[in-house]
Parts: C-alpha cells; structure tokens; sequence
C-alpha cells in the first residue's frame, strides 16, 4: 500500500529505492552527480510514495533557503509600490523568493523584540529599509557575516554595509532653485518627513543650500513636520496659516505630503500656484493627478529596489558589492509652481 505524503520520510524512500539515505539527501539537495539509473530509481520511489521533501529539511541540508528578507517600516502608501516592483523583478529573475515583514508593531509590555521574523534562519540576506532594523540587530547580523544591504540608510560608522539611495540633497535644491529663479519666492516653507528619517534630512540640506545660494536668510518658522503622511502635513499647514506666517511657495518634503498641503491651502481659499507655489517629491503615481498637477523631483524607486536586490544577491554568492550606490532624481515641471504644461 502506498504511504501517504505526511506518513512516508526520507528513509522510506532510501529503503524503496535500494540506496543510503545519503544518496537520496544528495539527489534532493543537487549537491553531488548520481548516475542516471540511480537517479531514475531514487525519483520512482518518491513518485510512489508520494514524497516531498519539506522545504525547511531541504534548507538545512543545503545551508541555503533561496530566499530573500525584505524588512519595511511599514508597506501602505503608493511609494512602496515601484519599490517592491523592483525587488520582486530581481527576485523572481534570480530564482528567490521573497518574504516582506512590515516592523509597524508595537513592542510587547516586556520589552523589544528580541528575535526577528526574517533573519539568518530563514533567509539566505537580508534588504533593510530605512530605520527598519535597529543599530543593534544590524551589528549581530555584521558579526555572523550574514548578507545585508540596506535602502536610503546610511551604514552605521565601521560597518561598511552596502547601501542604495538617491540623490536628495541635489534634487530638493534643483527643485528649490526653480521655485526662487522662476518664480520669484523669497519666503518657501518646507515640510519635514519623520524625525531623524534621513531622505527628510538630505531634503532639508538641498533646501537650506538653496536658500543659502540664493542670499534669503533660513526662517526656521518655515519649517514644520509632516511625517511623509497627507494627514499630519495638513495640519502642519493649518497651524502655519493660524499662526499668520506669511509664506509664497511650499515645499512639501514628499508627494504624500503634499496632498496635506494641497487641502489646507484650498480650505484656506490660498490658490496655487497664484497665491503659494507647491513642489513636492518622488513624482507618485497620483502627483500628476492633483489639481493643479504637481511639480515634483522624480525618485527612481523602482531602480532603488532593483539595484538593491542585485547588490544582495551579489554578497550572498560570495562577490563583493558596492559599498554606496546613489541613483539621480530628475526634476519634473507642472502647474502647481505657476509654470504652464
């Protein structure tokens, strides 16, 4: 009688088939050459028994899980979407699978979370969005030589973990720069991402230099936080115009922000662009959509998740990576600046 899937084992099928257990680990695993009547025997009896072999045993054997790690903050929003789109081409292009864990939890009453759902254990690397992992866990994950490459963060001094990012620095002053060279603002409010999120605090220089170039003094009653979130960035705006700060143009820090932005403004009966210029960045799907359309920085996200995962992959096959890549953003023109399409 034929045994079932969950009853049969690898020793039944080494019994069946007339070999040592070894030989059957070695046909499943690939990890020596069998001659072909072996072989044929080897995969009879697993046809007859049934078997297959489960995908942890065949990882021990192999020391390898051909699995990737994806670990975000969180996986909402329509900025992650290009990024996933990237990384899941390479995966899928390379024969990886690809867990996602998302770290928005809250810690238990006990403390932090001492182990993480994707590690070592059940993936053969790691890509690590920014503030994804903290410093600890990314030095242990150093220490055992495990494979990481992390996304718009910077690696943590002496650890020389490759990373991948954009130009921020560059492409908020480009953007900044039209709004006072094109436009005329001399009073531009920016908008700031979460606290210590470094694409904000790359935003923040780009913007400073511009105004800085520009010879307008920085008012830092012009800068307020929007989290990267259309709700908080809202508000933000709200308590600007309360507050009677006078400004002519918003940078909104990212496109998500910028939806915040444009809902207050319009509340306020502020018409842009012919009261307030409005720039944002990453060029989201929807910024063209906005009314006016959005004038924004291009982020190439896509590309992001894309050369992150080959440089991955490159560290688990045992090749070096580039310790820094940074992608060039492009300046994109709508109406939301006063320019016409």
């Amino acid at each position: 009688m034929t045994t079932s899937r969950n009853a049969s084992t690898i020793r039944d099928v080494a019994r069946l088939a007339g070999v040592s257990v070894a030989t059957i680990s070695r046909y499943l695993n690939n990890s020596a050459p069998l001659s072909a009547d072996t072989a044929e025997r080897v995969q009879t009896a697993m046809t007859e028994l049934d078997f297959s072999p489960h995908p942890a045993a065949r990882s021990l054997a192999s020391n390898k899980t051909n699995a990737i790690g994806l670990v975000l903050t969180e996986i909402g929003g329509e900025f992650y979407t290009p990024l996933l789109r990237g990384i899941e081409s390479v995966t899928s292009a390379e024969g990886f699978d690809l867990l996602i864990h998302s770290t928005k939890t809250k810690a238990p009453p006990s403390g932090p979370i001492k182990r993480r759902p994707l590690s070592e254990n059940n993936t053969d690397g790691l890509l690590v969005f920014i503030d994804a992992l903290d410093e600890v866990e990314l030095i242990r994950l150093k220490k055992v030589k495990f494979p990481v490459v992390l996304i718009h963060q910077s690696s943590p001094k002496g650890l020389e973990i490759p990373m991948v990012t954009i130009e921020n620095q560059s492409g908020s002053q480009k953007v900044v720069d039209h709004l006072i060279e094109e436009h005329n603002c001399k009073k531009i409010a920016f908008i700031q991402g979460p606290a210590n999120n470094e694409d904000s605090k790359g935003r923040e220089k780009g913007y400073r230099l511009s105004l800085k170039n520009h010879g307008i003094s920085f008012d830092p009653n012009l800068v307020v936080i929007g989290g990267f979130e259309s709700a908080q960035a809202y508000e933000a705006v709200r308590k600007l115009i309360k507050r009677g700060i006078s400004f002519d143009a918003i940078f909104t820090g990212d496109d998500d922000n910028a939806i915040g932005v444009i809902q207050a403004l319009n509340e306020a009966s502020r018409r842009i662009p012919e009261d307030v210029a409005v720039a944002g960045f990453d060029d989201s799907l929807f910024a063209r959509l906005l009314t006016p359309p959005l004038t924004t920085v291009k982020a190439p996200n896509e590309q992001v998740g894309a050369e992150a995962t080959r440089q991955l992959i490159k560290l688990i096959r045992g090749e070096s990576a580039t310790l820094q890549t940074v992608l060039p953003v492009e300046m994109i023109i709508r109406r939301s600046c006063g320019c016409k399409q």
